[in-house]
């Protein structure tokens, strides 16, 4: 790859290191994994600080309420999925005919990323964790100005959680909307819960979360508010280490986690594209990739669920038969519509490396904020992640009692012949398989990590009126034209932030090569 060779007018360059490198989307919470690092910490060190600190200064993507999954390299590649599952007393019936609400408190699941943490913590943690969490303490008690983007989002939010009615809704309103409105861009945000939170946290090395006072709170506010938490869904909670599936598409070897993440979808359009000729920039290729990707994701809603109850293992998904039968189906003209429509979402992600480990590691609260609850006294803002449930009988991911919803975040990893070539990743909901082809695309045409990821980019949106196409403006008209007359619904949408935010961190020969995406306020950083 030419690390001087930038064609797209992003301004920005790959930050290189020995030592380690930290790339994320928030400068601050890049600053903390850093600081880990010239600690002496590990990179598991330096990644589950800056986890910590994005619940604290990017509050719109993840919170201490979320999930988490990760993959981390030790000369072997380990998953852990720190999702957590449905209340006991969530069944079918439960769901209003309408569907699952957004927001309150049917959707939330059993938050995971705090056992995630431990767990992380509990295998390649060097430092004290008290002392991992302390940058997000002190970000959460001293004050932080809010980023730009960060404040975008926030008051995007206001027309969302400010309008919602009910005791249950109160506190999240209170801590995160202070003087009914969101914080701008400059404006200094404290949340002395968070930190309370995070000390507590720390002290009892995230046991207080599921079985004690913490656990306790949120159970006790779901029982006084109408919801289906208990103490019990809580308490039997715990992360799952699982075997990272694989497909290596032009020498890269993809790694991503098996369901209930979507990583599936990403390798199995890679292995569709395979047996095509893709040509940088040409419109046919863009046309090709976008009928994978359809095709990947109809296959990922069909299939994708709880480990439990699935029907096929994932890698019959993979298998060369029927990875043939499904590319017949990609032609000339666009396939009719195959998905269902989708929902939006928030979450963060981050890389980490030091000389011996590299994470790969992304937190949500789903939808933004998550459901709007926040349990009062603590800074906990729980997901909504139950909204990933299907709710068709006999489905395998249909919404039910104790069980993992579809998840769309994913973190990947890439190997080439064994070796590790590190960690990357693409937020935004069911943007994030298609960032992830679209990047591991950028990377096998020779592009170095920033340039892939400055690559203007396409989303496939599903939709009752037909799927759409949103491409990114630095991609041709000449190109959207030729989509048209292919039968897509092609439109060019300015809003970057739909087309995922990215990072990533890369061993090159003796060099690590960070890189942060400039659809967000990210920094990379190398030591």
């Amino acid at each position: 790859m030419d690390l001087t060779h930038y064609p797209y007018p992003s301004r920005r360059h790959v930050v290189l290191g020995r030592r380690g490198a930290v790339a994320t989307s928030q400068p601050l919470a890049a600053l903390a994994g850093m600081e880990m690092l010239l600690k002496g910490g590990s990179a598991v060190d330096a990644a589950i600080a800056m986890a910590a600190c994005l619940t604290v200064v990017e509050p719109t993507s993840n919170g201490i309420g979320g999930d988490l999954f990760a993959q981390v390299w030790d000369g072997k590649l380990h998953g852990l999925n720190a999702s957590g599952k449905s209340p006991l007393a969530l069944t079918p019936e439960r769901v209003p005919e309408g569907g699952m609400p957004e927001r309150g408190w049917l959707p939330v699941t059993v938050p995971g990323a705090v056992s995630g943490w431990r767990a992380l913590h509990e295998r390649w943690g060097r430092l004290p964790f008290a002392e991992v969490l302390a940058p997000a303490i002190r970000y959460a008690e001293e004050g932080f100005p809010v980023g730009p983007e960060t404040a975008r989002a926030w008051r995007r939010a206001e027309g969302v959680y400010l309008p919602l009615k009910g005791p249950e809704f109160r506190p999240f309103q209170e801590v995160f909307f202070p003087g009914d409105r969101a914080p701008r861009a400059g404006e200094v945000w404290h949340s002395p819960l968070h930190a309370r939170t995070l000390r507590e946290i720390a002290a009892s090395y995230g046991e207080s979360f599921y079985r004690g006072p913490l656990a306790e709170a949120m159970a006790h506010f779901s029982e006084a508010t109408g919801g289906l938490l208990t103490r019990e869904d809580l308490a039997a909670h715990s992360p799952e280490w699982v075997e990272p599936l694989a497909y290596t598409y032009r020498g890269l070897t993809v790694h991503e986690l098996p369901p209930n993440g979507q990583g599936l979808a990403a390798l199995l359009a890679l292995a569709l594209l395979e047996g095509f000729d893709l040509r940088p920039e040409d419109p046919l290729s863009y046309h090709l990739q976008i009928e994978a990707m359809r095709l990947a994701l109809a296959d990922a809603f069909r299939h994708v669920a709880d480990p439990r109850f699935l029907e096929l293992p994932p890698q019959a998904l993979l298998a060369a038969d029927y990875v043939a039968e499904r590319r017949r189906l990609i032609g000339e003209r666009a396939l009719p519509q195959v998905l269902p429509g989708l929902r939006p979402e928030g979450t963060v992600y981050l890389a980490a490396a030091d000389g011996e480990v590299m994470v790969s590691l992304i937190q949500s609260n789903y939808q933004g904020f998550g459901s709007g609850i926040l349990i009062p006294g603590t800074g906990i803002a729980l997901q909504n992640r139950g909204l990933g449930f299907s709710l068709e009988a006999g489905h395998p991911n249909r919404v039910g009692p104790g069980k993992r919803p579809y998840h769309t975040i994913i973190p990947g990893f890439l190997t080439q012949e064994g070796k590790p070539l590190g960690p990357f990743g693409v937020m935004g909901g069911f943007m994030q398989p298609q960032g992830h082809v679209q990047v591991v695309l950028a990377l096998a045409q020779g592009l170095n990590p920033q340039a892939a990821l400055d690559r203007p980019r396409w989303q496939v949106v599903p939709g009752r009126g037909g799927d759409e196409v949103l491409l990114e403006p630095g991609i041709s008209q000449a190109t959207a034209l030729f989509l048209k007359d292919l039968g897509h619904r092609v439109r060019y949408e300015v809003e970057y932030g739909l087309f995922g935010r990215g990072q990533m961190v890369l061993r090159h020969e003796e060099a690590l090569l960070a890189a942060s995406d400039p659809r967000a306020e990210g920094l990379a950083l190398g030591w």
